[in-house]
């Protein structure tokens, strides 16, 4: 039973975001998907099942077409004659035809037109297995090109973090040069300052190896050789709209492994039908005209020419029990591809509504923790102050610069969270997607 609204959201504004790539206002973006659109390695096998299955369904018309063939023959045939009247020797006759052969499978139980039907199913099955596919790659690519855009982020924030960190280490060094002898709790702040400073350069190295990888990850995507010599310092793009949710019946219409899903039951429903026609009777109607003549010179002559009409019925009585067992099979396999539409009508239902709750809280987190950014940064500021002026210790200083590091930190990694999240929605509502620069 399909619900009428979402339990996520009440919005059930109808229609669906084809231009949700150009939604996120990165032209670099677009591009890349139109590149990986055209030379993805991946996308092009799903090109090539879809034509696969165009080439199987125009096979299965072709046999319920008449087949005409054509056939020339010749022979030589050696008679030997023995004993009275006759008397005994031999004689050698040469015999030459041409013919036009005409076979037809009268489908009178329509077990050709379900085979046919059948093909028809896969074929706009795999359609719809192409769709995914594009959709899937164009999801990949903006998720791995997030990925680089937050590596750069973190990147500039460890960086500002190692500038920061070595004016707190060498401010405690050189305030508490003379004491660090006297008093071993100084020579301990000024590890834990040397401690955070190396930290943040263990983060520097991380994000810059995240950096790499993701990058190599987009080139391969848009079929490109892995080799980073395309580095951007482009960040993360800010969130766009929440798309147009829709009913959850519209789900039904409009994502492709659903409609795939469909599409294979039906055609695995016209397999069963003819399995089962397939112990009916079948009728034939078989046709020749020729010639057929002892000179080869005459082969083409109308004078010699032969004719013949048949018609015939066949009728399966014993098989071994294979075509109840093949009636079987097919019936099986029907439940299975009910099974697996049902699932996949599930499971999309399941994934847009996990989609809208993480919308939900991360919009939420997002906005608390850009707000404990904002106050670690003047909580960083006051306490560097303060030092100064010896009304805090180095351990305040140094646990008020380690908040305000790792809340920027926590903030990046959320927004590309959200927007990763933002391309699952996307996908979970299904359709197809258009590319445009300009929105």
């Amino acid at each position: 039973m399909v619900p009428g609204s979402w339990h996520s959201s009440r919005a059930g504004r109808a229609g669906i975001d084809q231009t949700w790539i150009g939604r996120f206002g990165d032209a670099q973006l677009v591009a890349l998907v139109k590149e990986g659109m055209a030379h993805n390695l991946d996308l092009r096998v799903a090109a090539e099942r879809v034509r696969r299955a165009e080439a199987m369904a125009r096979l299965s018309g072709a046999v319920r077409k008449p087949q005409v063939q054509g056939q020339i023959s010749g022979s030589r045939i050696q008679q030997r004659f023995v004993g009275f009247p006759v008397p005994s020797g031999s004689a050698i006759t040469d015999i030459y035809g041409a013919s036009l052969d005409i076979t037809w499978e009268l489908d009178v139980w329509g077990r050709l037109r379900a085979g046919q039907s059948a093909a028809l199913g896969d074929l706009q099955a795999q359609g719809f297995d192409y769709q995914a596919a594009r959709a899937s790659l164009a999801a990949q690519i903006a998720k791995a090109w997030f990925a680089l855009g937050e590596s750069n982020e973190q990147i500039r924030l460890a960086r500002a973090a190692i500038v920061v960190r070595e004016k707190v280490a060498l401010s405690i060094r050189e305030r508490f040069a003379e004491a660090l002898v006297e008093e071993g709790g100084l020579a301990s702040q000024l590890r834990l300052a040397e401690s955070d400073l190396a930290t943040s350069r263990a983060s520097l190295a991380r994000w810059q190896a995240d950096r790499e990888r993701a990058l190599r990850q987009v080139e391969l995507l848009v079929g490109r050789p892995p080799s980073g010599s395309s580095l951007t310092t482009r960040g993360l793009p800010k969130a766009p709209a929440l798309p147009p949710a829709g009913l959850p019946s519209e789900l039904l219409l409009r994502r492709p492994d659903i409609l795939a899903a469909e599409r294979r039951y039906a055609a695995a429903g016209m397999r069963r039908k003819a399995a089962t026609q397939a112990k009916y009777p079948s009728f034939s109607l078989t046709g020749s005209r020729g010639t057929m003549t002892e000179n080869l010179h005459e082969l083409l002559s109308s004078k010699f020419g032969i004719w013949s009409l048949a018609g015939g019925v066949v009728q399966p009585i014993l098989s071994g029990g294979r075509l109840r067992e093949e009636e079987r099979i097919a019936g099986h396999d029907e439940r299975i591809a009910l099974g697996q539409l049902q699932r996949a009508v599930l499971q999309g239902m399941g994934e847009v509504e996990q989609a809208l709750i993480a919308e939900d809280y991360f919009g939420k987190r997002e906005a608390m923790v850009a707000d404990s950014a904002r106050l670690a940064h003047e909580a960083a500021g006051a306490a560097i102050q303060d030092f100064a002026d010896g009304a805090v210790d180095a351990l305040t200083m140094l646990s008020a610069q380690d908040r305000k590091v790792q809340t920027v930190f926590q903030l990046a990694e959320l927004r590309r969270l959200r927007l990763d999240n933002r391309v699952n929605l996307h996908l979970a509502l299904g359709g197809d997607f258009q590319l445009r620069e300009k929105q």
